[in-house]
């Protein structure tokens, strides 16, 4: 089995997404499989794109949810992909190394020369973030565009994942959440940025900021007089939380 960093990474980076300003184009999504097609990992595969039951490898999805009824009903926009555990289980139970998480930053990857495609890694991981590919029979994953992050030969402001460089809403941002100064930490200490599933022990990086509440007056600007509680059994976070945990 493969072990996790021994001390905690000085950086950690990451996505933070908000909820409320998510559309659902999926920009992110194809501009994720765009990139990482001709990017640092083997490319993704399609079978059949054209025809009957057609499938691929996707690193980055999101998914629709209609949420209540009548006046309260919303439908939520969820963009889910690798979130880069502390205590990422896909690394733990991988058996010949080919997941680990980097001590620098924390990114969690996958070394394909050394993937064996068992599927240990899918079954660990609760948020269905990891994905077999049809084709090369390897593990796939998030990498956080690290080919892009790292790229010097991009300007600065081009140094950011994929998906955040193309939202139309800048529903997604990146950083460093290690660090309590950085505009990341910021928004979710402001927002009450949120932990998918906490209860399963993992510190996921990534971080979702909840929905505001719908705007019910005219003039009203959809500030939450309080942040939803983020428990598993309290408004949309509890259910949410609740749904992937099935």
């Amino acid at each position: 089995m493969t072990s996790l960093p021994k001390s905690p990474p000085p950086k950690r980076l990451g996505l933070v997404i908000d909820l409320d300003v998510c559309v659902g184009c999926h920009a992110c999504v194809v501009n994720c499989k765009e990139w990482n097609t001709g990017g640092y990992p083997a490319p993704l595969s399609d079978q059949s794109p054209y025809g009957a039951g057609a499938s691929g490898s996707w690193l980055n999805r999101v998914h629709g949810f209609d949420v209540g009824d009548g006046d309260s009903g919303r439908t939520v926009h969820f963009p889910k992909s690798c979130l880069h555990c502390e205590n990422a289980a896909c690394v733990t139970v991988c058996p010949t190394g080919a997941s680990y998480k980097r001590e620098a930053d924390g990114i969690v990857l996958v070394d394909e020369d050394r993937c064996i495609g068992c599927g240990l890694c899918a079954w660990a991981c609760p948020y269905g973030a990891r994905e077999l590919d049809g084709e090369s029979r390897v593990m796939k994953k998030c990498t956080l565009c690290i080919d892009r992050i790292y790229n010097e030969n991009l300007e600065e402001i081009d140094r950011v994942p994929a998906c955040v460089a193309t939202c139309p809403t800048s529903a997604r941002s990146f950083g460093d959440l290690a660090d309590p100064e950085s505009e990341v930490a910021k928004k979710v200490a402001e927002r009450g940025g949120y932990d998918l599933m906490p209860e399963m022990g993992y510190g996921p990086t990534n971080k979702y900021l909840p929905p505001r509440p719908r705007k019910t007056e005219a003039g009203a600007t959809g500030a939450p007089a309080a942040l939803e509680t983020a428990a598993p059994d309290g408004g949309f976070l509890g259910w949410l939380d609740a749904v992937l945990s099935r």
